[in-house]
């Protein structure tokens, strides 16, 4: 651990975000920066996922949400990003594409459940709920997530569902958490030049949507 490191890489981050927020809004995204060191100090959070969680908590400070990051939405979940404006809240979970090596040889199957997964759980927790990932990554996002629950087929919620249960099973995904779940946006995050741009959920799978046909994946 090194926490000097850890400080002085968030604290350029943060001064580069800050030139771009009103004066009143750079406590709040300060508060985020102290919520980060705190949890690095506990071992809790890391630095790259850090980096990504103060552009994204700086991008809706700006648009007027008071942020938190890794908070307890439940007994067994933690989202990256907590935010709360007026009478509504959102939740931003980042994706850095990252699998264990016990998931070698699965990959793709093992992150699409876990984004799957991710959707259907968080979801229920908020307002809006968004996924973010660093410029040059993927999510493989379902088309089922881009219908609203009334015109999801039974069939399709199953096959998604099957695919989750390979992976979590305690707990498992409910077959209804998965009908209802919304997703809002997913933020395309320039770590280099500290800025997260948000897009529609079918603009971001018609923006990656080629790419991800070559790998002949289809859920």
């Amino acid at each position: 651990m090194d926490l000097k490191k850890f400080q002085d890489d968030v604290d350029v981050m943060s001064g580069k975000l800050s030139k771009h927020l009103k004066e009143n809004d750079v406590s709040k995204l300060n508060y985020v920066k102290a919520q980060l060191i705190g949890m690095y100090k506990k071992n809790l959070v890391k630095i790259n996922h850090s980096i990504l969680e103060l552009i994204c908590a700086s991008t809706l400070i700006s648009r007027g949400y008071a942020v938190e990051v890794e908070k307890d939405v439940s007994d067994i979940l933690v989202c990256d990003i907590f935010a709360k404006k007026g009478g509504g809240n959102t939740i931003i979970e980042i994706e850095t594409g990252f699998t264990p090596p016990e998931h070698a040889m699965d990959t793709i199957d093992y992150f699409s459940a876990r984004i799957m997964s991710k959707i259907a759980r968080y979801s229920q927790h908020c307002s809006k709920f968004s996924l973010a990932t660093p410029a040059v990554g993927i999510l493989p996002i379902s088309k089922i997530f881009l219908l609203p629950p009334n015109a999801r087929k039974k069939e399709d919620v199953q096959k998604i569902k099957d695919l989750c249960d390979r992976y979590y099973k305690n707990p498992p995904v409910e077959f209804d958490d998965i009908l209802n779940a919304h997703l809002h946006s997913i933020f395309l995050i320039n770590i280099d030049k500290g800025f997260a741009k948000e897009l529609d959920p079918q603009g971001y799978v018609d923006l990656t949507g080629s790419l991800l046909e070559r790998s002949e994946v289809e859920y």
